[in-house]
């Protein structure tokens, strides 16, 4: 059995917990719009804003999830239009896994043009 560390407080939140008292201003941290976001940021000069995708290592990844509420689809239609395994999608959308780089590319295929491929590879099976 571990013993516990008295220097270290574990605190755990449930759904409906009152909130830790603040003095953040939340009306206005969710009233700032992009631009003042951005503007900030440039003026800061601990932050360099770096383009994403110019760096190696680094790849867009389709967000699943979004991309098949926007076809008006359940994971199992999704899954079964574009002959992906349901449970691979499941392990997409909740993180658990992320697409190697062979299926980044069938993602962004699907993105561009969700019908074409649908077309093309058929009914469901």
């Amino acid at each position: 059995m571990a013993k516990k560390n008295p220097g270290i407080i574990s605190v755990v939140h449930e759904r409906g917990d009152v909130p830790f008292p603040s003095k953040t201003d939340w009306a206005r941290v969710h009233a700032i719009t992009d631009a003042e976001i951005r503007a900030a940021a440039l003026d800061d000069p601990d932050t360099i804003p770096a383009p994403v995708f110019a760096q190696s290592g680094l790849h867009r990844i389709v967000n699943t999830k979004k991309l098949r509420d926007r076809l008006g689809l359940t994971q199992e239609a999704f899954a079964a239009m574009y002959r992906i395994p349901v449970g691979t999608l499941r392990d997409w959308e909740q993180g658990r896994k992320r697409p190697d780089a062979p299926a980044r590319a069938y993602l962004l295929v699907i993105e561009k043009n969700p019908q074409v491929v649908a077309e093309m590879l058929g009914p469901a099976a």
